[in-house]
């Protein structure tokens, strides 16, 4: 049996036909559009109560909801499970799926979950770990309004600039920045979780007295909707990865008013969200 058929979901396309706008060479260029990966909001729910709720492709999400029991100690093994059941449920301010992986435990099992049941970001990493319900992981939108203006060459400025204060990766490569941009400054935090490093920087900014609205934040990491909803709080108008933006982190950025941009390396990057912040 196919993925799509145990799960009910269809496989990600190609592409979702979004245009963006390409910076090369120092000129700007049509081309292919980059493929975003899917990401979905997806409670893990045994024998009727929320464990975790967490960001995932929304593909196996059987074989992503017994693993996630079985790693994390909620069951002995595959044999406790009498049932399982994916489940689309509309979530969200942009009306889109999120998903409900249900299993059922065989009886006497389920009475000791509710002391261990997840109530805090945690190791798996993805950064909403814990979170008890949908609607939380996906919160009213945020809306950014900051008269901000780039130039092309600033965008990639920022980019240099995250590398250069980039001091422990120095020592080990297996470590993520975050920085928080201007023309005249650089703000970089570093960790090993993606998430962490951006919270670090929202942190400090704050103990700084520094306005975001008038800085773009800079990543090394791939974009998924919760660094944009933390960009968002933080008030930054711009957001600059090295990876391809998720989705749904390029539909919350468009609905949020913040201009996303990916693919940012060498002399290049794609604009994903309102390209009228960036100019020539």
């Amino acid at each position: 049996m196919t993925a799509a058929a145990r799960t009910g979901i269809a496989p990600a396309g190609q592409g979702d036909g979004r245009p963006v706008r390409r910076w090369r060479d120092g000129a700007w260029h049509d081309g292919p559009v980059p493929s975003s990966p899917e990401e979905s909001a997806v409670a893990i729910v045994i024998d009727g109560t929320s464990q975790a709720v967490l960001m995932a492709t929304p593909h196996e999400l059987d074989d992503f909801a017994l693993g996630f029991a079985l790693t994390e100690g909620l069951i002995g093994g595959p044999g406790d499970v009498t049932g399982c059941e994916i489940v689309a449920v509309p979530a969200g301010p942009l009306g889109l799926p999120a998903h409900e992986a249900r299993l059922w435990l065989r009886p006497g099992l389920a009475a000791g979950l509710a002391e261990r049941r997840r109530s805090m970001v945690g190791p798996v990493g993805c950064g909403l770990c814990g979170v008890d319900s949908i609607a939380a992981a996906l919160p009213a939108i945020q809306r950014v309004d900051a008269p901000l203006r780039l130039r092309a060459a600033e965008v990639l400025a920022a980019m240099a600039a995250l590398s250069a204060g980039q001091r422990r990766w120095r020592d080990t490569p297996a470590i993520h920045a975050a920085a928080l941009w201007t023309p005249h400054a650089a703000l970089v935090r570093e960790d090993v979780g993606r998430h962490n490093a951006l919270d670090k920087l929202a942190g400090a900014a704050a103990r700084a007295g520094l306005d975001a609205r008038g800085a773009c934040v800079a990543m090394t990491s791939r974009l998924s909707v919760d660094l944009v909803q933390k960009t968002a709080r933080m008030g930054a108008p711009v957001l600059v990865g090295a990876g391809v933006p998720t989705r749904l982190a390029v539909a919350w950025a468009e609905a949020a008013g913040l201009t996303l941009i990916g693919r940012a390396r060498g002399d290049g990057f794609d604009i994903f969200t309102h390209p009228d912040r960036i100019q020539d």
